[in-house]
This record gives C-alpha cells, structure tokens and sequence, in this order.
C-alpha cells in the first residue's frame, strides 16, 4: 500500500482540528465540567487510594474523597464570604471615600483642562446612563449564566464519582483502541501525564494557600484595609496565566482607593503585589511545580484566550493542564512531534536556518535542547512510586 504524502497528512491535520475546535465549541456545555471533573479526579487519587487501603468499600472510599473536597471547597467560599461582608460593612466609607477621590480628580480636571465642572458632572451623568443600559443587559445574560453555573456544579461530582469507579474501565478502552506493540508507549504516556496533572494541580493549590497568606499577611502589616481579601482575589486570578495577574493588580487598586482617603497605598499594594509575584515566579513555584513540562508564552495566551472564548473562566483555568497534556502525547507520538515543538519551550539558541541539526526530529536533539532550557521530564521514581500505588 502506498504512503500518504507529506502534503495530505498535513492536511488531513489541519481538517481534523478544524473539526475538532467546532466540536469542543458545539458541546462545551458537556465537556467543560467533564475535562474540570477528570483533572480534579486524578488530584483525589491519593485520598481515594489512602481509604481503600484501610479497606474501605471502593464507592464509601469515593464518597469520602469528594466530602474531602466539598469541605476545603466550603472553606474557601466560607472565608471568601467572610472577607466580602467585612468591605460590605465598610460601605458608607468606601462610597465616602470615592467621592473625595472623584472631587479631587475633578479638581485636577478643571485646572489642567478647559472642561467646566458642570460640564464634567453632564459627562459623568452620561456615562452613568451608558452604565446602567450596559448593565441591565448584562444581568439578563448573567441570570442565564447562573442556570449554567449551577448545572455546572450539579454535574461536577457526578462525573468526578463516575471516573473514579469506572477509571479501570476507561484505561482498558484507552489500551483497546491502539495494538499491542504500542501499549508499553501508551503506558507510559498515561503514567507521565497522570504525575505532570498531579504536580501541576497540587502546586496550584499550594501557591492559593501561600499567596493568600504571604500578600494578605504582608498588606495586614503594613495597614492596608481589606488585606486578606486582595490577597485570596489576587491568589485565585493569579491561576489564569497573565491575565489574572493583571486583573488581580487592578482590583487591588480599585479596592485599596476604596478603602482609603489617601493615595500612597496604591503604590504600597502594587510593590507588595510585585515582590510577592517575583518571590513566586522565580522561587516558590519552580521548586513545588518543578519543570517536567514548560510551555512557551505564546501557546500559554493564546490557549487561555481560545479556552476563555470556549467555556468561560473555566476554561481560562483549564487551558494550560489541557495544552501540558497535549504536549506529553504530542511528544511521545511520531506523527505530531512538531505540535509537541509548538506548544512547547524547548527554544534552540541558534536558528535552524543556519544549523541544519536542529531541524532534525530526532530524540536526542529534544533531549539536549530539554537539558539547555533546564526541562526535566518525569523522574524514574516518580514512575516506580506510581506502579506501586
């Protein structure tokens, strides 16, 4: 039988993600809360594994991991809302507040241009009609998107029981579904994903949990009013690749000016922000997540905005555990190596238009530019450990 040529190959790719991309779009409504159940899913197989070796029943043993959850879930919401009820008590001082700050800035206005203050207060008036209009249709799509919420968080653990108790199931068909020869491959493709989502999720939760208190705690410090709250928004916003991060920033702005009658803690809030920010991009995080999978920042943002596009802030969340694990099966497969290389941040120092090496897809190659960008892929332990759970 003859090959494929090169050109169709490539092509049937383009079409097959084509059709894929509109798929995943008609039937996000499903796939988000199972892609969000799968990941959380292979975070609850420590606990699920620690009952059913006291011997406990495999559904009583699922049941307890997902309460498990439920609880730390409850906890944050309960000190989420806790955090909320301080700044609404706090109120009539924040609309005080603001309104100092807008008098002030109108005052500013009025002595370094030629707009009258009643020809800012016609154009604050303005806007504030434009607002209200904006807004009222916003709530029409939000009290839709409250329906889907709840659907959301119906099917959440729903699904995440179903992969637990039928995850045996799920792994035969995986196997089925590629001949014997590659199953060895496909093993260990399924082994290095289950340790990357494992690492990346858990380290997840531990940057919330040390972000929450290392900026809530350093602002409480300093005298910054709604410290702890700044701390756990910009913790939680943080998890969304450059976006959050910037968004952070600008809510703890808007609620430091609030909260204050003075300006200077502005720029304390955005320093503190930063040093905390550098003290876990540079330090903290590398050490807990590790560096068995880098993703370059290009597929990093345009995944989160295509996931964003797609399914909301739940796939803003989901859209970088999504493209690492793309990135393990593209690597591990002849076929689609070069997605493997797009997706990836294994960047060759010199271009491939002068050394023709680099141009090879050789495993050696990847293996030496893994080394140059300090990438390290799963240990053997890592994998020993897992064979013996």
């Amino acid at each position: 039988m003859n090959q494929i040529p090169l050109t169709v190959r490539r092509a049937i790719e383009i079409t097959g993600l084509f059709f894929l991309g509109w798929i995943i779009v008609l039937g996000k409504g499903l796939l988000a809360p199972l892609l969000m159940a799968f990941f959380i899913s292979i975070m609850l197989l420590p606990v699920y594994r620690f009952f059913r070796n006291r011997k406990m029943p495999e559904a009583v043993a699922i049941g307890l991991s997902l309460l498990a959850m439920i609880v730390v879930l409850g906890g944050i919401v309960w000190f989420f809302s806790s955090q909320i009820s301080v700044l609404i008590r706090d109120f009539p001082t924040i609309q005080k507040n603001v309104m100092n700050h807008l008098n002030a800035l109108s005052v500013w206005v009025g002595s370094h241009t030629p707009f009258s203050s009643q020809e800012q207060i016609n154009f604050v008036k303005e806007q504030s009609n434009n607002l209200l209009n904006y807004a009222g249709t916003l709530l029409g799509g939000v009290a839709g998107g409250v329906t889907g919420t709840l659907i959301f968080l119906g099917l959440l653990p729903i699904y995440i029981f179903l992969l637990l108790f039928y995850r045996n199931l799920l792994l035969r068909f995986v196997f089925l579904w590629f001949p014997r020869d590659n199953h060895e491959k496909v093993e260990e493709i399924l082994r290095e994903m289950q340790v990357i989502i494992k690492s990346y999720l858990f380290g997840l939760l531990i940057q919330v949990t040390y972000m929450t208190v290392l900026l809530g705690g350093l602002l409480m410090i300093i005298g910054i009013k709604h410290a702890l709250l700044i701390g756990i928004i910009f913790a939680f916003l943080n998890l969304i690749p450059y976006v959050g991060a910037l968004l952070g920033n600008i809510i703890g702005v808007l609620l430091t000016l609030a909260s204050s009658a003075e300006i200077w803690p502005i720029f304390v809030v955005l320093g503190t922000i930063a040093g905390v920010q550098f003290l876990d991009n540079n330090i903290l995080m590398p050490r807990i997540v590790g560096s068995k999978v880098k993703i370059n920042a290009l597929a990093t943002i345009v995944g989160v905005v295509v996931g964003g596009e797609i399914a909301g802030i739940a796939g803003m969340f989901l859209s970088l555990p999504i493209i690492a694990v793309l990135k393990v099966v593209f690597d591990r497969t002849d076929q689609f190596k070069q997605w493997g290389v797009l997706f990836g941040d294994e960047r060759p120092t010199r271009s491939p238009m002068e050394v023709p090496v680099l141009r090879w897809n050789t495993k050696a190659i990847r293996q030496k530019l893994e080394r140059e960008n300090e990438i390290e892929p799963p240990h053997e332990g890592e994998k020993e450990e897992e064979t013996k759970k």
